[in-house]
């Protein structure tokens, strides 16, 4: 079972791209995953990655696509894979699709975790961060029983700066202009899958087994 989940940032896809995992047994592939292990590792597309990331560039599709596909060719992927932000564009998924082609494989489920903007934005400037231990809260969903204090380990709450409605806003744009589009893409290969992400996380959930299933 070959699985890319699609949704903007901070519609929870992450999230319920790790349940979908474990819950089949198949590994959850994010691509910074693939890109840490591959520099702590020192492979030959690590250091390329890396020189890239040093600079602060993006890392080129062709150099991302070569990653990707060298993870999903290990044995853990044998039984299938959950792909979680990647591919991010037409040009990455149709890279994707040629090399899949070319093993004889392909995508069964484009799943598309589907949240209006308004809500994203709710939900992300809702988030709080432990400036000690990372942990992380929501005001509304998750809040601290210590208030403005985290519960593990007491420092002070923060929201990032990744958070602030501003740059949810900015994140959202590039979402939209970048992104957006494999929804239609894979609309157009009859894999898309649709659920509603506004529900709380166990019922989306549901609804995505009830796909797969």
């Amino acid at each position: 079972m070959k699985i890319v989940m699609l949704g903007a940032p901070g519609a929870g896809k992450g999230t319920q791209a790790k349940r979908i995992a474990a819950q089949f047994g198949i590994p959850h592939i994010s691509t910074g995953d693939i890109f840490r292990a591959n520099i702590k590792n020192g492979t030959e597309l690590g250091k390329k990655a890396k020189s890239f990331m040093d600079q602060g560039l993006l890392v080129p599709d062709e150099l991302t696509v070569d990653l990707v596909i060298d993870r999903l060719g290990q044995d853990d992927c044998k039984k299938g894979y959950i792909l979680d932000g990647f591919p991010r564009t037409i040009p990455q998924a149709e890279a994707l699709d040629k090399a899949l082609a070319g093993k004889g494989e392909k995508m069964d489920y484009a799943v598309d975790v589907d949240v209006p903007d308004e809500n994203i934005i709710s939900r992300m400037s809702g988030r709080r961060a432990c400036t000690g231990c990372g942990a992380t809260y929501h005001i509304v969903y998750n809040p601290s029983q210590k208030g403005d204090n985290c519960q593990v380990c007491g420092e002070a709450l923060i929201l990032r700066d990744d958070d602030k409605p501003e740059t949810v806003q900015k994140r959202l744009s590039v979402y939209h202009e970048q992104t957006q589009p494999l929804i239609e893409y894979y609309q157009g290969k009859g894999i898309l899958k649709t659920v509603d992400g506004t529900k709380n996380m166990d019922e989306v959930f549901e609804e995505i087994l009830g796909i797969l299933k």
